[in-house]
């Protein structure tokens, strides 16, 4: 029998699940325990795009496929649905979200995807327009969804000032908090703070990973140029190292 690439694919990971001569570890395994794995595995691809590593990216994107299997097989096994079903869906979905280019609608663009997102979640009985941000995602970035999901029907500053003068009103309140709010008020405070890059134009997420990467590009310089006797020295010294590597650039 002649396989195509993702019947191959298919067949491995049906011969590893297999209970008499699979392998111990993928038998072992179950939804909950492999999604971890599969947002790892995005994570990873995000990485080699950043990297702009193209042989990377061709390895991370057959581990993230390799987690599609995986979820889809198990599913098949327990007689939810198989891996064509998921293809099935997903092809679906594109052209339905897409009228203007397969199904004749003179009607189209970014604006009738939202549209028809919104269709299909009342359809799947949502209740809000909060519904079905996924609960697993990174805090950052499902605060965005959130506020953009708000923001379509109608709750949303006008203009990024309302959002900055938030982030004061929020600061002061963590100022003023206990040890028993101080938490909520600090997440209060970073949601405000999307909130104004959103307002602002600007992806939080992306911002926050370049001061990360700033960060850690600037705390190596200060380790390079201290050498071993970093952790000995006192903040000031630390301070002049960290304005040194600030203006190296």
């Amino acid at each position: 029998m002649t396989f195509t690439n993702i019947q191959r694919l298919e067949q491995i990971m049906a011969t590893l699940r297999n209970p008499e001569r699979g392998c111990e570890w993928d038998l072992a395994q179950n939804f909950a325990s492999i999604a971890p794995y599969t947002i790892e595995e995005a994570y990873e691809v995000a990485d080699a795009i950043e990297r702009n590593d193209m042989a990377d990216l061709k390895d991370e994107l057959g581990d993230l496929l390799l987690q599609v299997i995986f979820h889809s097989r198990m599913a098949q096994e327990a007689g939810h649905f198989a891996l064509q079903d998921v293809i099935d869906a997903i092809s679906d979905k594109m052209e339905r979200r897409h009228p203007h280019i397969f199904r004749g609608s003179e009607e189209g663009g970014h604006h009738r995807w939202e549209q028809i997102k919104a269709e299909e979640r009342e359809a799947k009985g949502a209740t809000s327009a909060l519904d079905g941000v996924a609960v697993t995602l990174p805090a950052l970035v499902r605060a965005e969804k959130l506020q953009k999901r708000a923001a379509r029907v109608g709750f949303d500053w006008p203009d990024p000032s309302g959002a900055r003068a938030k982030i004061d009103e929020e600061l002061a309140e963590v100022e003023a908090a206990d040890d028993a709010t101080r938490e909520e008020e600090i997440g209060d405070l970073l949601f405000s703070v999307v909130n104004w890059s959103r307002k602002l134009g600007i992806d939080p997420e992306a911002a926050l990973r370049n001061a990360n990467r700033k960060f850690e590009t600037r705390f190596a310089a200060m380790e390079a140029q201290a050498g071993q006797s970093f952790a000995a020295l006192d903040l000031n010294a630390k301070e002049a190292l960290w304005q040194q590597a600030k203006h190296r650039r």
